[in-house]
């Protein structure tokens, strides 16, 4: 099993910041749009301060929302006592989920493909955690599509951006690596984040959904 991931400096930034990022109008929008029309069993990974809780359809039977680090995870559980649907906040990490195999129908990954460990074998146990045909929904950052951002992202991941936010990585393919381990693509739409101004080495953003076939 991984070691436990502990980033309390980066946390309680990432709490403050992405609490004031929810009072503007995208990014609540991107979590309705992300989670429109879920239903049943639904596993959440990286679930951070719980900021998807609110945004989860009545169809929703169950979240299990699987947070590794203790303030976010003190924090989500606080936000599962506000939400309209249970919601079940519990310890692990995204490449050993605590589960059984076959057990959900909908998984969520948003803004964490980036910062686990091993990509693959989280998404592996995505696909492990699902039952056949279910369906996974996704809101990441990745890979730029200019050769020069491309380029800047590989270096800020060879050098100091995970260490400063908590195991982010800005040069990954999401797509690609949901598509390795598996999955099948439905539908996606690539946008950049914000949409006007200066771009970041996180602007370059994918939503969409994707599903675990059918075993042969």
């Amino acid at each position: 099993m991984p070691p436990r991931t502990h980033h309390p400096v980066f946390a309680r930034l990432y709490a403050r910041a992405s609490a004031a990022a929810e009072r503007h109008a995208t990014l609540p929008a991107l979590r309705e749009e992300l989670l429109h029309g879920v239903s049943g069993r639904v596993i959440e990974i990286g679930a951070g301060n719980g900021l998807s809780f609110a945004h989860y359809p009545r169809a929703v039977s169950e979240v299990v929302a699987v947070e590794p680090e203790p303030l976010l995870r003190r924090l989500a559980a606080d936000a599962a006592l506000r939400s309209e649907v249970p919601v079940d906040v519990v310890p692990g990490s995204a490449e050993a989920l605590p589960v059984k195999s076959d057990a959900f129908d909908t998984a969520v990954a948003s803004l964490v493909l980036c910062s686990v460990r091993d990509l693959h074998r989280s998404l592996s146990e995505l696909h492990r955690v699902l039952r056949p045909d279910a369906e996974l929904r996704f809101f990441e950052h990745g890979r730029a599509p200019t050769r020069g951002m491309a380029g800047v992202q590989r270096a800020l991941d060879r050098t100091v951006w995970p260490h400063l936010f908590g195991g982010c990585h800005t040069a990954r393919d999401p797509l690609a690596a949901i598509e390795a381990a598996g999955f099948r693509i439905v539908s996606c739409r690539s946008f950049r984040l914000p949409a006007r101004g200066p771009a970041f080495p996180t602007s370059y953003c994918v939503i969409g959904s994707a599903r675990r076939p059918f075993r042969p």
